[in-house]
């Protein structure tokens, strides 16, 4: 998606376009029996709302590539016109199902439910409103172990601090980044990994973002791979560039070695890997691993795990999902948007191919994209202890 109208772009505005339609469509078939002066004036509403909301979107995904505008101002509208949709569409969906239900005849169970009915068409925009002002920012430092089968004793103990998904943009202040920096150094990690999208969009502030990064205090150094958001807003190579003179390792098809002792972790990292190109995926990467070296592969797309598993990279660091960023447990069910894009979503995954039972780690990350929410998937620093042993569960 290196252009403003990309496949993906389209695709993404047309069901907004279809969305905002079907709503227009129900809200005119309700006017109907009204009186006519009514009804045109809900009319003119109900369409300018399903044709304000992909006009806007439409001209954002333009106009960012092409005047100069405000980074704060085009995320600020970016996610109201999500947001509006977001909500629109579950409150609708609501309206229609508590539509589908006979109400009580009785009169005082019939204004009860009525009045139950208002409550739950409130709770959208109640929720939402708790995930931007409270879970939004809620950071949580999660340990975990990250096993590994052949792990030499000079790596035993190792600790990692990964961050990812930063975001920093409108809703994710310079600010909030620093603080978030400052409870990773309070980690006391050996190296510090930082697993891509740096921003947003094409002019939101990536010096200000490498600045904070450079503030990671790791014993053994700083490193990290590219996300997608690098390659949309084509700021990979001035990233690295600059990632370099602040003292930050950006691995670009790219391989570097930590000798602890007489043991080696060797890291590998690659560019973004698109969904879209699946059959090649890690491409070549195999040639970044080390023999009689621990490999950990860094690549911001967790999808690529069963490829590096054949590969024999011994463990992968992504992150991409956000966890979902919204979650919801249903039925002892997590349900979230990134399920329908991958299996893996947040959390440690093993492997059964090859002899190394591979292990995978994908973190939550800092920040959020589209609606700048979080709900059920706290931002998140993850520090990963090393161990000996094959991954259990």
């Amino acid at each position: 998606m290196g252009s403003a109208l990309s496949l993906l772009s389209i695709l993404e505005l047309a069901a907004i376009l279809l969305c905002q339609l079907s709503l227009a469509r129900y809200a005119l078939a309700a006017f109907r029996g009204r009186p006519v002066a009514l009804r045109r004036i809900r009319a003119s509403i109900a369409v300018a709302a399903a044709g304000v909301v992909p006009g806007i979107l439409i001209g954002l995904r333009i106009i960012s590539y092409r005047l100069p505008l405000s980074p704060d101002f085009l995320s600020w509208w970016h996610a109201a016109a999500f947001t509006w949709v977001c909500l629109s569409t579950a409150t609708f969906a609501l309206w229609r199902l508590l539509r589908l239900a006979d109400l009580p005849t009785d009169p005082t169970r019939r204004k009860l439910m009525r009045v139950a009915a208002g409550g739950l068409l409130a709770a959208p925009t109640a929720v939402t409103g708790y995930g931007f002002f409270l879970e939004r920012t809620n950071l949580t430092v999660r340990e975990i172990d990250l096993p590994v089968l052949a792990l030499p004793p000079g790596l035993e103990g190792l600790r990692l601090v990964q961050i990812s998904d930063i975001h920093l943009s409108a809703f994710l202040s310079e600010l909030e980044f620093a603080r978030m920096i400052d409870a990773a150094n309070e980690t006391r990690a050996h190296i510090a990994v930082v697993t891509g999208d740096l921003i947003s969009f094409p002019r939101d502030p990536m010096d200000a973002c490498l600045k904070q990064i450079a503030r990671l205090r790791a014993d053994a150094g700083v490193i990290g791979c590219m996300g997608n958001h690098e390659l949309y807003t084509r700021s990979e190579s001035y990233a690295q560039r600059e990632g370099a003179r602040l003292g930050i390792g950006f691995l670009r098809q790219q391989a570097r070695e930590f000798r602890f002792g007489s043991s080696v972790l060797n890291f590998g990292g690659v560019d973004y890997q698109r969904s879209a190109r699946r059959d090649r995926y890690l491409t070549g990467a195999e040639r970044l691993i080390k023999p009689g070296a621990v490999n950990v592969l860094l690549s911001h797309n967790p999808d690529v795990f069963p490829v590096a598993a054949r590969q024999g990279w011994d463990a992968t660091l992504s992150g991409h999902t956000h966890g979902g960023q919204v979650t919801v447990e249903i039925v002892e069910q997590m349900l979230n948007p990134a399920r329908f894009l991958t299996p893996f979503v947040y959390g440690r995954y093993s492997s059964a191919t090859g002899p190394k039972n591979p292990v995978l780690y994908v973190t939550r990350g800092l920040g959020t994209i589209g609606i700048p929410v979080r709900l059920g998937a706290l931002p998140e620093i993850a520090v990963l202890r090393l161990t000996k042993g094959p991954v259990e569960g």
